[in-house]
């Protein structure tokens, strides 16, 4: 079966440069990559192209100039006629046997979609910061392959395209400034019975810099995690009001009992402050869920 890695890009050139270069030294090397470039000024353009002048794969830049996280995802599977789409994000770097760690356990779980572990990596000098950056963006599981109950982001994901019935375009452009497009999509998968599985040996590393380490865009990026719970409440512009209302529930006793417990937390160390805060700002997010409140971190909307 054919297999392309998708690489969307939004003016990190370092960063693209470094996941692109990751793949390149794949012990099992993709049939193509897809980096799809989301600048409108296509200023990956050039990084992209320097790269794939020796690449032994064929490496494609695919511009999309409206900016927004599911436009650029759709754009790169339209670019593609691979039946496999394994995603890396342009702040990840993956390790050399992650595609084949991916494919060994799709082929072991019969899963359609496979998630890897993923190590954030926090260059910041305050303890509870870096601990909140750590949780916030790493992704931890069970230490074999396995079918999973929950989902998780695209990021250092495998598709099985050919075995899905997917939506056209698969990711939902009302999610483009604010993400989500992936919990939305994995959603309607799950009920049409799709498989999920966990690829234990499929490590990447997500480096944690620039604006992305700021508490303000930190404490942004837990509320809207929070949020996500109750917003997936609404089905095709119906919401399941019950639900919804279990998960405001969840986040008031959430807001209230870390809130309370955070000073103490903090007393006792950073791994244990920043996941009481962590939990009471989810918890936030649950209760204030309504999508024109959430925070904007991609297309036009991205902060500088």
């Amino acid at each position: 079966m054919s297999l392309a890695v998708l690489i969307p890009t939004f003016r990190r050139p370092e960063g693209v440069a470094r996941a692109l270069r990751s793949v390149l030294i794949q012990s099992r090397l993709p049939d193509e990559i897809i980096v799809v470039d989301n600048d409108p000024a296509a200023s990956a353009r050039q990084t992209v192209s320097a790269i794939a002048a020796d690449a032994p794969v064929p490496v494609v830049h695919v511009h999309e100039p409206r900016p927004g996280v599911a436009n650029a995802r759709n754009a790169g599977f339209a670019a593609t006629g691979a039946e496999l789409i394994a995603q890396l994000d342009d702040d990840e770097e993956a390790a050399p046997d992650w595609l084949s760690a991916l494919l060994a356990a799709r082929g072991a779980l019969g899963a359609q979609i496979v998630f890897g572990p993923v190590t954030a990596a926090a260059h910041d000098d305050g303890a509870v910061r870096r601990a909140f950056m750590r949780r916030l963006y790493s992704r931890g599981g069970a230490e074999v392959d396995v079918l999973l109950d929950d989902t998780w982001g695209c990021g250092n994901s495998l598709i099985d395209r050919g075995a899905l019935d997917l939506p056209d375009p698969p990711f939902h452009p009302a999610t483009n400034e604010t993400g989500g497009e992936d919990d939305q999509l994995f959603t309607a998968l799950r009920r049409q019975g799709c498989r999920f599985g966990w690829a234990a040996q499929a490590h990447v590393t997500e480096h944690v810099e620039g604006r992305r380490a700021r508490w303000r865009y930190l404490l942004a990026r837990s509320f809207a995690y929070g949020q996500g719970a109750s917003q997936n409440c609404v089905h095709e512009g119906r919401t399941d009001w019950a639900g919804a209302g279990f998960w405001m529930a969840v986040g008031a006793g959430q807001l209230a009992v870390y809130g309370l417990a955070l000073p103490v937390a903090l007393l006792a160390g950073a791994e244990r402050g920043a996941a009481c805060l962590d939990r009471a700002v989810q918890g936030a997010g649950k209760l204030v869920w309504a999508e024109s409140l959430g925070p904007r971190f991609y297309g036009a909307s991205a902060p500088a």
